[in-house]
């Protein structure tokens, strides 16, 4: 049987991780947290997992090769130069490792996105001889861009991305055109240096697209570092529980909290987190809540915004959103919510009062009211905040628009000015949560529900172009 690679993808983060198999066993590569989805297709294959590798010592969730390594008694591959406390088989470049009489990979030193970050070619077994199918490429080579070189700190940023592109080359120039690349990161984690421009690729089609392949050292180095934006504060504890060996995961369902906990909760300004979908959290929600929709990246916002270790309570409208945002929750490391509740808002709530709801808007509305004609039953902005990323506000802006980028807002909220605020972002969900938090803090807040790309066609002056 002819190897055949599936992809696990995560897209809540913007990763992949792969299982390749030759129909009796498998190789796991990169493998997120909750494993049970690994086993779980590894069983419908009818394969045996009998080798899990790490490219590299991942920032961006928490990994959990180690347990399904133990789990499976697969031998685990992680860099021999990684300092890690657990035991593994330690790999470097050049080494062969031998998977069955039809699989085998080999181990290629791509150091860029980490220092010590390793790509695995994978072969197989072709007539008497071995024929490289792909290559696993983690963080080093992504479709269309690369993985980006600042995340060990900004002292290392420059030096990385001179090893990133010398990588790149490597893969390039060790591999045939019809091999295909299969990253880890790429698909909207902030691990990349930009996203991914197609669904799949091969080495040849990353040598006509990737700036990687196509630019000078030097030139790729400076795009590159100009174009990197901030990345999530919680990035700075993945690292540290993977080199430490991540514990399992428990995702049994957790306490419930019925009305007056939840008031009580929110009176001591802990973070009570509404799941629902940002129209419904607009519609009715608990006053002193935060809305981060499932139907999001809930998990980077919530474990950008949030102290590191708060205990945190959830709402949804079913047992089952609950615990897929536990699940979501787990693979950045925040292991178990403090409580949590479902229903409706109105069971939610102690009494009446502490209901709220948002006023929300498009752009067309925007523009009719910074022409003097604000729709009715909306009051007249003073401030337009933009809580988009920097580099989305370089690339365009309402013309007179505030920016602070959602992250920061919990700790910039002195800096919006006065009055009546209008807040946007790229489609309505960031701007949703920074209303919440706006609101929280006493301030009379509209949410711009509606595509930034729209923005210019309604009729709202814009800078930089849309």
């Amino acid at each position: 049987m002819a190897v055949e690679v599936s992809v696990i993808a995560t897209s809540s983060l913007g990763d992949r991780s792969y299982l390749a198999s030759d129909g009796g066993v498998a190789i796991v590569v990169d493998p997120q947290r909750d494993i049970d989805r690994v086993m779980y297709l590894a069983g419908a294959k009818g394969v045996r997992i009998t080798h899990v590798v790490e490219t590299h010592i991942h920032n961006d969730y928490v990994s959990g090769g180690l347990e399904l390594a133990r789990l499976t008694g697969a031998d685990y591959l992680v860099a021999a130069h990684d300092e890690v406390g657990f035991d593994r088989t330690p790999v470097a470049d050049g080494d062969t490792v031998p998977v069955s009489g039809a699989m085998r990979l080999r181990v290629v030193a791509t150091p860029g996105h980490t220092f010590h970050h390793l790509s695995y070619a994978l072969d197989e077994a072709d007539d008497g001889d071995w024929r490289p199918v792909g290559v696993f490429t983690g963080g080093s080579l992504l479709f269309g861009t690369t993985g980006r070189t600042d995340l060990l700190g900004a002292q290392h940023a420059h030096e990385l991305a001179h090893h990133q592109h010398a990588s790149a080359k490597r893969l390039a120039d060790l591999l045939p055109d019809g091999a295909e690349v299969w990253p880890t990161h790429g698909f909207g984690s902030f691990c990349s240096a930009s996203q991914a421009d197609a669904p799949e690729s091969t080495i040849g089609r990353e040598k006509r697209a990737n700036p990687v392949l196509r630019l000078a050292a030097d030139e790729f180095v400076t795009e590159t570092l100009a174009g990197l934006d901030a990345y999530p504060a919680y990035y700075a504890h993945m690292g540290v529980a993977n080199l430490a060996g991540p514990a399992p995961v428990d995702l049994t369902p957790v306490a419930r909290a019925d009305a007056a906990a939840l008031r009580e909760r929110i009176a001591d300004g802990q973070w009570v987190v509404d799941l629902r979908h940002r129209k419904a959290y607009a519609a009715s929600h608990l006053a002193g809540t935060v809305s981060l929709g499932l139907d999001g990246p809930m998990s980077t916002w919530l474990g950008w915004l949030v102290d590191w270790g708060a205990p945190i309570t959830l709402l949804a409208e079913t047992a089952a959103q609950v615990a897929d945002a536990q699940r979501e929750l787990v693979r950045i490391g925040i292991d178990r919510p403090a409580a949590q509740a479902t229903g409706t808002a109105e069971q939610w709530a102690a009494d009446p009062g502490q209901l709220r709801n948002l006023r929300t808007a498009d752009f067309s509305a925007l523009a009719a009211a910074r022409a003097g004609d604000t729709p009715a039953g909306l009051p007249a902005p003073d401030v337009v905040l933009d809580v988009r990323m920097t580099n989305e506000w370089r690339a365009g802006h309402v013309e007179g628009a505030v920016h602070i980028p959602l992250p920061d807002l919990r700790t910039r909220l002195a800096e919006v000015p006065p009055g009546v605020v209008w807040v946007h972002c790229g489609s309505g969900y960031r701007a949703t949560a920074a209303a919440s938090l706006l609101a929280n803090a006493g301030r009379e807040v509209v949410v711009l529900d509606d595509a930034f790309a729209r923005a210019e066609a309604a009729g709202v002056a814009m800078v930089g172009g849309a």
